[in-house]
C-alpha cells in the first residue's frame, strides 16, 4: 500500500472507532469502551475535569450519551484527521448533544504488534452560545 493509501486508511480507522465511541452502547459497556481507549488515556472534558482511563471507564455509561438508545446522543460534524507519526492520528470535529456544542481533538495510537487503534488524548473545549 502506498504511504497515502496508508495514511487515509489510518485516519478512516481512527474516525471509525471515534464514531463508535460515541455509541450508547459501547458506552455502557466498560469492556466495550476499554477496546477504544489506550491504558495511559487522559482526557480534558468540556467541564475542564482532567480524567484517566480508569476514571473514564468508570464513569462512561453515566455521561453524555451514555443514557442508552433513548437518552441524547453525540450529534459529530467535519470530523478530520491527519497522519502526526507512524502509528499517531490527530481527529478534530464538532459535536452537538443536548443542544450542546463542543469542539473535540483526539489523538489516537496504535502500538507496534497491535491491530486496532486507541484514543490516547481527547479535549472537548465548548462553543460559546452565537459562535
Amino acid at each position: 500500500m502506498n504511504p497515502i493509501s496508508q495514511e487515509n486508511a489510518d485516519v478512516n480507522a481512527a474516525i471509525d472507532a471515534e464514531l463508535q465511541l460515541m455509541d450508547p452502547a459501547v458506552r455502557a459497556s466498560r469492556s466495550l469502551a476499554a477496546r477504544f481507549l489506550d491504558p495511559e488515556f487522559v482526557e480534558v472534558g468540556a467541564s475542564g475535569r482532567r480524567w484517566t482511563y480508569e476514571e473514564m471507564l468508570a464513569a462512561l455509561p453515566d455521561l453524555d450519551g451514555g443514557g442508552g438508545e433513548d437518552g441524547p446522543r453525540f450529534e459529530p460534524s467535519g470530523m478530520g484527521g491527519v497522519v502526526l507519526a507512524p502509528g499517531i492520528v490527530h481527529l478534530t470535529y464538532e459535536t452537538v448533544i443536548d443542544g450542546r456544542r463542543a469542539r473535540r481533538s483526539s489523538l489516537w495510537r496504535r502500538r507496534d504488534g497491535e491491530t486496532g487503534w486507541r484514543m490516547y488524548y481527547h479535549q472537548a473545549t465548548p462553543v460559546p452560545a452565537g459562535d
